[in-house]
């Protein structure tokens, strides 16, 4: 975890204090997650045909949100890689206040982005949470490298920025102990957005009874930056992951900050 917690008071009174759009709970009906997810593929389908419909994105949905409730609009929370080239409202073919969006490299799962996965699903209410990875990913790539022994000089706020990613190409070399470099990236890539996950799971009580109340879906899902398509993950491993991260012993189990 990258930050401490003395900022909690503050944060709260800038929440009470903010406006509408960020502050005010959520009172619209939204779809169910599956429709969400069924959605979000469908836009995605026309982006990689080269067909969007680019909704969303006028001056009217601009200054709609500047007076409207985000939570009564948003219908996916989605955790991405800060890579330039995964535009993630533009590959779901999306646009404003459709998707609330947590990007960092390596789409790791730390403290700030747990945080505010946990502001998208329980303040926003969105049906859906999303961590997206891509091929290709350099913060997966210069992992690996580090793990296999070719070592890079690293600027100092990097290597506790990408650790989350470490036991996430470790389990990829034991699955494919005869593969090494780039022939290993894809699945550490994929181990890298269930890494992601178990993080979420395991740092977010919240999160963790959202998801087993059915209020929440929670899907893996990968953006090929070649077809510019998007893959859902297998759907049985978010269940398994809950489970995991129930049974470790290292779980959070408060789901609120102390003395609230």
């Amino acid at each position: 975890m990258r930050r401490g917690m003395s900022f909690l008071p503050c944060l709260a009174l800038a929440i009470v204090l903010s406006a509408p759009a960020w502050a005010a709970e959520s009172s619209a009906a939204k779809p169910a997650p599956d429709q969400v997810l069924a959605s979000l593929l469908a836009g995605n389908a026309r982006f990689a045909a080269g067909q969007p419909q680019a909704a969303h994105r006028d001056l009217a949905r601009v200054n709609l949100a500047a007076s409207v409730n985000q939570g009564d609009y948003a219908l996916a929370t989605v955790l991405s890689c800060s890579d330039s080239r995964v535009p993630v409202e533009l590959i779901f073919d999306v646009g404003v206040m459709d998707l609330f969006v947590i990007r960092v490299a390596g789409n790791v799962a730390q403290t700030d982005e747990i945080g505010s996965i946990e502001y998208g699903l329980s303040h926003v209410h969105t049906p859906l949470l999303m961590v997206l990875g891509h091929s290709g990913c350099g913060a997966v790539t210069a992992v690996i490298n580090e793990v296999e022994g070719r070592h890079a000089k690293w600027e100092r706020n990097i290597p506790p920025l990408v650790a989350p990613i470490v036991p996430a190409v470790k389990r990829a070399k034991a699955d494919h102990p005869d593969q090494c470099c780039a022939a290993l990236l894809p699945a550490a890539v994929e181990e890298n957005v269930w890494q992601a996950l178990l993080s979420i799971f395991k740092a977010s009580p919240a999160t963790r009874e959202l998801v087993k109340s059915g209020k929440i879906m929670a899907v893996g899902a990968l953006y090929d930056l070649t077809s510019g398509q998007v893959k859902v993950l297998d759907q049985t491993k978010p269940a398994q992951l809950l489970a995991q991260a129930e049974a470790a012993p290292d779980k959070a189990v408060e789901a609120f900050a102390a003395g609230q």
